[in-house]
């Protein structure tokens, strides 16, 4: 992110500038499609990658409310909460924890706070492509339910992973985790539509939902995170540590735990990978507390 700062800002000023004499949705449209597709961009630095993501999603999130429904940059912005929610301030909670209780919770409440927002673009993107979307997705008829569209596959797996981040933290709100089967329907639809997602995101995703949901089943749990490991060939470190944290730690599997772990921190990446870097930090972080967590 940060190699195109300069580049962002001063798409920016263009935009400021032309906007009185030139069609304002097309130039809108223009600029965030280009901030899209610099979302991803390769970064070695997790450090300087953390703090041009507050330039980078304030940024984006202003260009996605002129142009709401365009799938995207809200695929881009609702990702960029997402990751940076998960990342850089539930991670630091977590971490922070044994120290400082009450810090710790700011900061999960914060991230809850986050992940909504990022769920809230989804869906009001999605909203917006398919009017009566969230009505028919909590219909209790599956005749009813939504029918994605590839360009809306990107845009439901953050929805659905958003939903789920803020669920997670948000055990003592039963309205909140009521809404749970609604994400995991969600999660369901995009994996039925596009299973290879993401490099084995969404895979790794559903197993991660399947793990924790009441009555889920450990056995489809594993095919699931054993499919997404599958789909990125082993080069995803999140799904490694995914099954790691879903089905070896709560097996009481420590040596499968460390295995599965040391795997995902050995990842060699052909081009700096943000998302393999924060994972394999987090990695090391549950190695190191593996004596707390056995």
């Amino acid at each position: 992110m940060n190699s195109h700062l300069s580049k962002f800002l001063g798409l920016a000023i263009t935009l400021f500038f032309l906007s009185a004499c030139s069609p304002r949705h097309l130039i809108v449209q223009g600029v965030g499609n280009e901030l899209a597709s610099q979302g991803g961009a390769a970064e070695e630095d997790l450090t300087l990658a953390r703090e041009a993501s507050a330039f980078y999603l304030k940024l984006s999130e202003s260009l996605l409310r002129e142009s709401p429904d365009n799938l995207r940059q809200a695929e881009a912005v609702a990702g960029g909460f997402t990751q940076y929610a998960f990342a850089f301030v539930s991670f630091d909670a977590e971490r922070m924890e044994a120290k400082d209780v009450k810090a710790a919770q700011k900061l999960r409440d914060r991230a809850v706070r986050l992940y909504r927002r990022g769920h809230r673009h989804a869906m009001t993107a999605l909203e917006l492509n398919q009017p009566g979307f969230a009505k028919a997705l909590a219909s209790n008829n599956p005749a009813q339910w939504p029918r994605l569209e590839d360009a809306q596959i990107g845009v439901a797996y953050w929805a659905a992973a958003s939903w789920g981040g803020f669920i997670s933290l948000s055990k003592d709100d039963p309205n909140t985790v009521a809404d749970l089967p609604l994400a995991i329907r969600l999660a369901r639809l995009a994996f039925e539509k596009k299973p290879g997602f993401g490099d084995g995101a969404l895979a790794s995703l559903m197993g991660t939902f399947e793990a924790a949901r009441p009555g889920g089943t450990p056995a489809l749990a594993l095919q699931y995170f054993d499919q997404g490991i599958a789909a990125s060939a082993g080069k995803n470190a999140g799904a490694l540590v995914a099954k790691a944290e879903g089905i070896a730690l709560p097996a009481g599997n420590r040596a499968a735990f460390e295995s599965l772990l040391r795997q995902a921190i050995g990842i060699s990446d052909a081009q700096p990978n943000v998302a393999n870097e924060v994972m394999r930090e987090r990695a090391q972080w549950l190695l190191d507390s593996a004596d707390d967590l056995f």
